[in-house]
């Protein structure tokens, strides 16, 4: 196939190799190959059309009417971003984050923004995708306010590695344009009696069941119930806590033995101190055996007497590498909401483990604890103890500041009346 490169090389001439006799025209500008027959088999006339093709592309470009990415597209950064975040987050993100961001780029962003170039993305186009993605949704409804506002963080992640790569000054702002003020609603919470029925149902429903492994289950979910309720960790560091990371120490304050817990989980490393009461609870679970399955009820002579053997070993205590909280007891916590009607609160949102902690939080600050030290024994912040559960708790509001009077004036000197 005959080529002729012009312009220094900007410009490539050819002939296709099916046998026609025009000229052919092309370019690789602003990330895209551009085409276009000349329609003349001189080859001097050609190089006049693919010259003035040429300087057309620039105008258009420079006028911005140029059809195409200007620079390299989402999809580019979108692989940059990927190659990257895994790599860069190792052990401080979940895979199953990761995996929901790979996630949002398959499903949603690269259809949409994927032959974009990076620098056409402003917040109009984040605009236009927040509406492309109510009208297309599956269901027939938009998606949820959280949905959506993972994605866009999503694609403010790809944006910022466009940024590192010096393709786009900086990220656009892809806040919502109406967004409107969020209500502070209160999390799911147990109240005080709607705890005290909880850990009464716990407790009862452990000591009325018969068989050995269930009970060995539903003895482990009281105690849990109480520690989480006197600690406040989260569900994710109380899964994470061994028996090494607790001890049972006098505080100096207050002179009450308490639980120092050195606490692994979403915020990293940290420590909590624990009320009074749980140890107790964490003394029962140190002293109660592991469970050993039994396995099928003996029939045979010697079946019998290798299972009076394995009685005759000594029961295994927890050990300073195990798990504190080794099972997984949702099932049964949520049957037990169930049962007491507990589920829901009032408002209709579902309580979960996380309502011990919510729980906790609520119940210090209704016995007057201060609030940064709680936030502290919590590893969260002050803002989200105000935002989240204070404003929800009477007894932050103090009345004698709020009623206050000015006093009034006595014996005020009275003015000479004016003739």
């Amino acid at each position: 196939m005959p080529t002729h490169s012009i312009l220094g090389g900007k410009v490539n001439l050819y002939r296709r190799s099916d046998g026609g006799d025009h000229w052919f025209c092309s370019t690789y500008f602003q990330g895209k190959n551009r085409r276009k027959c000349t329609k003349t088999d001189s080859l001097s006339h050609a190089e006049e059309v693919a010259e003035d093709w040429f300087l057309e592309l620039r105008g258009k470009s420079r006028a911005g009417l140029l059809d195409g990415p200007t620079g390299p597209t989402f999809n580019r950064a979108a692989d940059v971003f990927e190659a990257e975040y895994e790599v860069s987050t190792n052990g401080e993100r979940s895979p199953r984050w990761v995996e929901e961001h790979k996630a949002h780029l398959r499903n949603h962003l690269k259809p949409f923004f994927g032959k974009k170039g990076v620098a056409e993305i402003s917040a109009d186009t984040a605009q236009e995708y927040r509406i492309h993605r109510a009208k297309t949704s599956r269901t027939g409804k938009p998606p949820a306010r959280n949905t959506l506002h993972n994605e866009i963080i999503t694609l403010r992640l790809v944006m910022a590695a466009a940024v590192r790569k010096g393709w786009i000054n900086g990220v656009p702002d892809f806040s919502p344009p109406y967004k409107k003020q969020m209500k502070v609603i209160r999390r799911p919470w147990f109240t005080p009696d709607e705890y005290k029925s909880l850990y009464k149902a716990t407790g009862e429903y452990a000591r009325t069941i018969k068989r050995e492994r269930f009970r060995h289950e539903a003895e482990a979910l009281h105690d849990y119930v109480l520690i989480m309720a006197n600690t406040g960790l989260r569900p994710d560091e109380a899964k994470n806590l061994e028996h090494r990371d607790v001890k049972m120490v006098k505080d100096d304050a207050t002179g009450e033995l308490i639980l120092l817990i050195e606490v692994r989980g979403k915020r990293g490393e940290g420590y909590c101190k624990s009320r009074p009461e749980a140890v107790k609870y964490y003394q029962r679970l140190l002293n109660r055996p592991k469970w050993k399955p039994q396995g099928k009820k003996p029939r045979t002579k010697k079946e019998r007497a290798a299972a009076l053997l394995r009685e005759a070993v000594p029961a295994e205590l927890p050990q300073p590498t195990d798990k504190v909280f080794p099972g997984n007891h949702i099932k049964l916590f949520n049957k037990i909401l169930q049962k007491t009607n507990l589920k829901f609160d009032r408002d209709g949102k579902a309580h979960t483990f996380y309502s011990l902690r919510h729980y906790y939080i609520c119940q210090r600050l209704m016995e007057g604890a201060n609030i940064y030290a709680l936030a502290k024994n919590c590893r969260t912040s002050v803002e989200m103890i105000q935002k989240h559960y204070a404003i929800h708790i009477a007894n932050t509001l103090d009345a004698a500041a709020i009623n206050t009077k000015r006093p009034r004036r006595r014996n005020a000197a009275t003015l000479p009346a004016v003739t």
